[in-house]
């Protein structure tokens, strides 16, 4: 079934739709020569929320209504859009990183770029992605094309905030901040059985355990292995006897991250560095072919090393997965012991979270939240995951 409208799967987000909508709309009439009230469309922006909340799918939607050949309206089924949700559209180009940051020669090679006219006569898009990964060069590199913005080109960037730790306070006084919130768990469940054709109930389960995350809700809806490590994490609590336990615990969740990792770049690592070897003349005959295969072993060492970097973000972002899960399991706890009028995430174990709640006070689950929120925390600040979680285990254990 086809996209009818770019912004369909931009869930429980009305107000942001609404701002995106009136931008696109007068992005087309700048690019029909027609003037515009000044602020009506902008030549940075910067999407804003927490995990799942879809900073990406709305700036990748944005981008497809600004390409949309019907007046800017985000048809869904013009080439125009198509191509740019496909992420194969010309004029818009994605920077994704792949490892803990973007660097300063990637963001220059991009803003020279982008300073191009757009080839098909609209707007050149760059969609940063995890615009907080920047480092201060290639963020510099990228306020610089800010402050001096090539004519039709727009700058779109995702960040958990716009706290100067996520993205320069210089780069934010620059940009129009759209402010994304986490979606409704009935929200997510409706875009699964609309998009994806899941179950009602099945869609609902996942929706609320997901806490709100789109994406996380689809892999626990149609991936089995998925469920399976979500499960492992709630028993977690179970687990932790004593100190041995607490160690074996905090192993075995740092094993089963660094599993998950691999299991998702595994294909694109082989594909990578096949694509690398038949580009340098991998299987080549005579003195030529093996000169230049000996010739390579830089740009083989370059791969490995973005590779090695990707694996690291790769494990990182499993274990916080992992760490939600956990988080909400004792926020299940909280809001259990003290009798409070929502409903619980993890409704497959309330059970177990009831029962937890018979045996520790209030104040020693919140100090057991507190510990899974600042593990978090350490790890992002590029703390040792094994020491970080080894210190939340043993927090979680003595209460």
């Amino acid at each position: 079934m086809g996209v009818t409208d770019v912004f369909a799967d931009l869930v429980g987000q009305t107000e942001p739709v609404a701002t995106l909508r009136q931008a696109a709309a007068a992005a087309a009439r700048v690019v029909a020569g027609e003037q515009v009230p000044a602020g009506a469309m902008t030549h940075a922006w910067i999407f804003t929320g927490p995990p799942g909340s879809g900073r990406s799918v709305a700036a990748r939607a944005f981008a497809a209504a600004l390409e949309c050949e019907r007046d800017g309206v985000g048809c869904g089924e013009c080439h125009g859009c198509h191509t740019a949700l496909g992420k194969t559209h010309a004029d818009v180009r994605f920077v994704v990183p792949e490892g803990l940051s973007i660097g300063v020669n990637e963001m220059r090679t991009l803003v020279l770029r982008a300073a191009s006219a757009p080839s098909g006569g609209r707007w050149q898009v760059v969609v940063i992605e995890d615009a907080d990964r920047l480092t201060e060069q290639a963020g510099n590199a990228l306020l610089k094309a800010i402050e001096e913005p090539p004519p039709r080109t727009v700058f779109l960037l995702c960040t958990p905030s716009t706290h100067p730790d996520d993205i320069s306070v210089t780069i934010r006084s620059r940009c129009r901040v759209v402010a994304l919130r986490q979606p409704p768990a009935d929200a997510v469940a409706e875009v699964l059985s609309r998009r994806d054709g899941v179950a009602p109930d099945v869609a609902a389960w996942a929706a609320a355990a997901a806490q709100g995350h789109v994406g996380r809700a689809k892999r626990l809806a149609g991936d089995p292995e998925a469920r399976s490590r979500r499960e492992a994490v709630l028993a977690v609590p179970r687990r932790l006897s004593s100190v041995g336990a607490c160690y074996e615990a905090a192993a075995a969740l740092i094993k089963a991250a660094e599993a998950e990792a691999a299991e998702a770049v595994v294909e694109t690592d082989a594909a990578e560095r096949a694509a690398l070897e038949q580009a340098l003349g991998a299987g080549g005959t005579g003195r030529g072919a093996a000169g230049a295969m000996r010739g390579a072993a830089g740009q083989l060492k370059e791969l490995e090393k973005r590779q090695r970097s990707r694996a690291t973000r790769s494990k990182r972002d499993a274990l916080d997965r992992a760490l939600v899960d956990l988080a909400g399991f004792y926020r299940d706890v909280l809001i259990t012991n003290l009798r409070a009028p929502v409903s619980v995430v993890h409704t497959d174990a309330a059970a177990q979270s009831a029962a937890a709640a018979d045996k520790w006070s209030a104040e020693s689950t919140l100090r057991r939240l507190e510990a899974v929120l600042a593990c978090r925390d350490a790890i992002d600040q590029n703390v040792k995951p094994e020491i970080a979680v080894e210190a939340m285990m043993l927090t979680l254990w003595r209460g």
